[in-house]
């Protein structure tokens, strides 16, 4: 299990080119090359959504919800360079995402292929409850 923490940005590209790709695709709000990085059967777990599946799915959902957001990765974990009985190795990004309105800080969990494609992206916010509803009270 290997951590590393950055105060410049991470680079991504040494633990997996999809992981790099994803943050460098979304913060380019490059929505096609985001959803490329996944499966065909691939799925984003995101927030207060059913899941995702399949990368026309997810750039049609990334196309309506993530425009002028921001990504920033600021720990990664890789939890094992090996690959776990569903045959991906997962990879966790700690971070932070800006929006118009407010900054919340995130998690996302990638299950990678040995082909270093997305099998599944799940993104976790790291708020508290009572820290959500203040961000809708704007």
């Amino acid at each position: 299990m290997a951590i590393r923490t950055a105060e410049a940005p991470l680079a991504l590209r040494t633990v997996s080119s999809a992981v790099d790709g994803y943050f460098a695709g979304f913060n380019a709000e490059d929505y096609r090359a985001v959803a490329a990085l996944f499966e065909a059967d691939g799925v984003l777990l995101a927030p207060f959504e059913e899941p995702i599946v399949g990368p026309e799915a997810v750039y049609t959902y990334l196309q309506a919800e993530a425009v002028s957001m921001r990504a920033t990765p600021v720990e990664v974990e890789v939890e094992s360079d090996e690959m776990t009985s569903d045959g991906t190795r997962r990879v966790v990004v700690k971070g932070r995402v800006k929006t118009l309105l407010f900054t919340v800080s995130v998690r996302w969990t990638f299950a990678l292929t040995a082909a270093d494609t997305i099998q599944a992206a799940e993104i976790k916010l790291m708020a508290s409850l009572q820290e959500l509803v203040q961000l809708d009270r704007g």
